[in-house]
């Protein structure tokens, strides 16, 4: 039998590089995930311009009086 060996400390290093070597692809996706969540809030964003736009249209036309002008 061999003789039990004192087990090695954990350094903070061994902790830090380790974490780092986890968290290196999740960064990557993350990057990703960014750009594609900041295009579509652009295009909601244009999406809710545009409706507000066309529904202010539509309710001016409904409630604007047609006034004739008759020369006398």
């Amino acid at each position: 039998m061999s003789t039990p060996q004192a087990p090695k400390r954990v350094s903070i290093g061994d902790i830090e590089s380790k974490l780092r070597d986890m968290a290196g692809p999740v960064e990557t996706g993350v990057e990703k995930a960014k750009s594609v969540v900041a295009a579509a809030a652009v295009a909601v964003g244009a999406v809710l311009v545009v409706s507000a736009y066309l529904m202010g249209r539509r309710k001016g036309k409904k409630r604007s009086p047609v006034i004739e002008i008759r020369r006398i």
